[in-house]
Order: C-alpha cells, then sequence, then structure tokens
C-alpha cells in the first residue's frame, strides 16, 4: 500500500490538496482512501458531501472517510477507560464527571494512528492519503513509538508481571480498602497491545518506499518557517518528505493594484521555497477565484497539480538517516534541514541516543556497532548532523 500524508500549517489547503490527489489516484484505477484525521474534520466539505468514520464511496475507486476517535478509542482502550472511571467514581467523583476524566487529554489524536495502521494491515485499498492534524499536532504523533516504547521498556512491562502476580493475594484485601478492584488481566494487557500496534505502524511510516510525506505551505514567511522546520523533525523521526506544495500564489493574470505588494512579496517568498527545500520538487498552485468545495473546483486543482502524471510515485526518496564506517570509527549521519548545530542537544544511555531540538525529543535506539560506542563529536555539514562515534578511552 502507498501512503502519503499530507500536513502543513493550519490553513494553508492541506485538505484541498490532500482530495485532489486522492481523485487523481482514483482516475488512474487505484482503489484510493482518503482518511482526515484532523480532530478539525474539512474533508466532508471539500468534498461536499457526507462522510463518516467508515469509508464512504465518493467517486468510482476513492473512497471517504473521517475518523472518529471517540468510537476507536471504545474500540481499543475501554476497557482502561471503564476501569479509570470505576476508580473515579469510587473516590467520590459522579458518573458522568468520571467518564468525561477517564478520556486522557490527546488520546483522540493517539488513535487516529490505531486507524491508519488497521487501514495499512487490511489492505482494502492501493492509496491511502492522510488528511494529518496540523504540523504541531502530527509531529507530537509521529514521536509516539519511541517515547511509548521507553515506558514500556522501562516501567509498564515489569508492573505487568508484578501486578499478574500479586493481584490474586492482595485483592482481598485492597477491594474492601479502597472501594475498587486492582486492574484485571484486559485492562493490563491493553496499553502493551497498543503499543505493539503503534511499534509496527513505526516500521510503515518510516518506509520511504512506501510513505512520505508531502507538506503544504503558502508563500508567507511564518508558514514557511513553520514547514521549515516541520521538514527537519519529520527527518528526526526518520520520515520521508518527498514534495513541498506552494499553494494559494496570486496569478499574473491578477492586475488590480490592491495585490501588488503581496504579489512582489509572494515572488521573494516562492524563491525562498525553492531555495530552502531543495532538492526536494516543489509544485505551485494558484490562488483559485472560487473555494475549492465540490469535486468540479477539486478536479481544477488535481489537473492544476498533476496534470497526467501519477501522485503515488515516489517524487524524491530522501535519506534521513545513516550509518557510514570510516577508518577507525563510525559516524551517525541524521537529516535536519536548517537546524543549526547550536540548537541540538544530545546525550547517551546505555544503547540510546537521546537527540533533543527545541521542545522535540528522539530517543533513537543505536544499531549494535554504535551502541557499544560513545560520541566523540558533531558537527553539521550539508544539511546532516554528523556524529562521530568511537571507542572509549581505557583508564
Amino acid at each position: 500500500m502507498r501512503v502519503i500524508l499530507m500536513t502543513g500549517k493550519g490553513g494553508v489547503g492541506k485538505t484541498s490538496v490532500a482530495a485532489a490527489t486522492g481523485l487523481r489516484c482514483a482516475e488512474l484505477g487505484y482503489k484510493t482512501l482518503v482518511l482526515s484525521t484532523d480532530p478539525a474534520h474539512s474533508l466532508a466539505d471539500s468534498f461536499d458531501m457526507e462522510l463518516g468514520h467508515e469509508p464512504r464511496p465518493v467517486r468510482p475507486n476513492l473512497w471517504g472517510a473521517e475518523l472518529d476517535a471517540l468510537m476507536e478509542l471504545e474500540g481499543n482502550w475501554g476497557a482502561v477507560k471503564r476501569y479509570i472511571t470505576q476508580v473515579l467514581q469510587a473516590r467520590g467523583l459522579e458518573g458522568v464527571e468520571a467518564e468525561e476524566l477517564a478520556i486522557l487529554p490527546g488520546m483522540d489524536e493517539i488513535f487516529s494512528l490505531v486507524r491508519m495502521k488497521r487501514h495499512h494491515d487490511e489492505g482494502d485499498f492501493e492509496v491511502l492519503i492522510i488528511d494529518s492534524a496540523p504540523t504541531g499536532t502530527a509531529l507530537r504523533l509521529l514521536s509516539l513509538p519511541e517515547v511509548a516504547g521507553w515506558y514500556m521498556r522501562r516501567f509498564y512491562k515489569p508492573l505487568q508481571s508484578v501486578s499478574a502476580a500479586l493481584r490474586p493475594l492482595v485483592e482481598p484485601i485492597f477491594r474492601p480498602i479502597a472501594g475498587f478492584s486492582l486492574p484485571d488481566q484486559e485492562v493490563m494487557d491493553a496499553p502493551y497491545e497498543f503499543y505493539q500496534q503503534i511499534e509496527e505502524l513505526e516500521k510503515v511510516l518510516t518506509d520511504n518506499t512506501t510513505t512520505s510525506v508531502r507538506l503544504v505551505t503558502n508563500p508567507e514567511k511564518m508558514v514557511i518557517k513553520e514547514s521549515l522546520r516541520a521538514h527537519a523533525y519529520l527527518s528526526l523521526y526518520n520520515v520521508a518528505t518527498d514534495m513541498v506544495v506552494a499553494n494559494r500564489i496570486i496569478p499574473d493574470s491578477v492586475s488590480d493594484p490592491f495585490f501588488q505588494r503581496w504579489k512582489e512579496n509572494q515572488k521573494q517568498y516562492r524563491q525562498e521555497i525553492h531555495d530552502d527545500f531543495r532538492p526536494l520538487p516543489v509544485k505551485e498552485v494558484p490562488l483559485f477565484s472560487e473555494e475549492m468545495c465540490g469535486l468540479e473546483a477539486l478536479n481544477r486543482l488535481k489537473d492544476t497539480l498533476y496534470a497526467d502524471e501519477d501522485p503515488s510515485q515516489v517524487y524524491y526518496k530522501e535519506t534521513t538517516m545513516r550509518v557510514v564506517q570510516e577508518q577507525d570509527h563510525y559516524s551517525l549521519e541524521l537529516y535536519l534541514p536548517g537546524i543549526p548545530k547550536d540548537k541540538v542537544e544530545l546525550s547517551k544511555s546505555a544503547d540510546e541516543l537521546n537527540i533533543r531540538i527545541g521542545n522535540h525529543r528522539r530517543n533513537l535506539v543505536l544499531p549494535q556497532a554504535l551502541a557499544a560506542l560513545q560520541p566523540a563529536g558533531a558537527k553539521m555539514d550539508e544539511d546532516y548532523l554528523r556524529i562521530r562515534f568511537a571507542t572509549p578511552a581505557r583508564v
């Protein structure tokens, strides 16, 4: 299955681009699903038709769906939610309040990953296009597999084993005192089963032969800056970008003096987009004179974007991480375009390298060849952070 994730700053037009891409893939005969995982859905508005949690036909070979996070949560997390509700009610909270607090913040975003993984595994579609959340939320989701893995390895699995052994002994004493039971096996298994799903999803997201991100941006200073940061952070999580779509460019045919300053600024920013994202291909899309709502309008966007091209192709294969062996040492090279070296913080613990850039952090499990070595210096070289590993000196 080909997986394409559309992301960008809120309001740049990524939903329209996702819908138009789906139309072209379907036109070429691919069974295509456009899935909105954005909490503020607008895919149904773009297609100008009703959509639900399950895929609905839009036209031949094309289906659309808008994720219902509560349905996903109940199906994957229902046992845990019911247990937390029981605990909160035992502590004096009313039923509705307890149920609301049992849904942890961010769970709706997390389960968009589970839905994506399910569609990938079922294989009912040849192309899966994700109209994802705005960049900040999308990037937090990409970090989830590694963050969850860190907690599972260090805390959850040992706790799960201890709980299973002690529950028969402690439960008769615990329940009369606390007013609720200890978690049963179903509740204890649910978090680990969920972790296993997103761990498998990480393999899909980081396979640049089948999965890639397309960044949708506008020729505006703040939007470009956020898109550049998103590109660097995607590379940090080893997720490849294969195209940038520069949307809403004022056409040359617009001669009204009111737009002259806008056109001059856009000319400068258009060049910056091409320069800053090179060697990624950049497609430019004009500002249309109508809303991108309905199949007729989306068809015009589709023709402008792709003409006779196949949008399911991988437009550029980006290598986000590689290990290079040199004479007496190894180097780990991370593609971090536009990130100064002084913005990167590195630390190593056992077989993990912790990389922090601003408020984004990745705990990278090192290959065996590097796990026993120590970082011996780092430098930025042509958008790659090159971290040198060497054998520690013996004392």
